[in-house]
């Protein structure tokens, strides 16, 4: 009996230190916003949502050290992280986006631009699309 009262008594401390902190030793949740905008990262302002069966992509591209991408245009909404290393995105008209890891992008919308990574490590971003079921997410040139 003093045994399962001492058992009794550590489980019941052990509860007591961690209630309302999750398990021992383990943070609590939290969430930050990377982005949060109306327009794209050249200024210009995100479209109304297509009509349609709406359809959400996620993708993780790797762009090798010293790779440019070819000239393509998003037509839906779209945005992501660049989780590590570097890129550079430019648009024909000429403006340039410089990327490091962890920083968010509001992606360009209908409007041509390429991305090409200087680094000297492969360029990974996350990117989620806002499309429509059956459309593309991207158009290459």
């Amino acid at each position: 009996m003093k045994y399962m009262m001492k058992i009794c008594l550590f489980i019941f401390l052990c509860l007591s230190v961690t209630a309302g902190h999750g398990f021992a030793g383990e943070a609590k949740a939290s969430a930050r916003v990377l982005a949060k905008s109306t327009h794209s990262w050249n200024g210009n302002a995100l479209p109304a949502y297509p009509e349609g069966t709406p359809e959400v992509t996620i993708l993780r591209i790797r762009i090798p050290a010293g790779v440019t991408l070819p000239w393509h245009t998003h037509p839906v909404i779209n945005a992501g992280v660049l989780i590590s290393g570097e890129l550079t995105l430019t648009t024909r008209s000429g403006k340039v986006l410089e990327m490091k890891a962890g920083d968010p992008i509001v992606e360009v919308v209908d409007t041509w631009h390429y991305g090409e990574n200087k680094g000297a490590e492969p360029a990974d971003i996350i990117v989620f699309y806002a499309g429509t079921k059956g459309n593309p997410v991207t158009v290459k040139e």
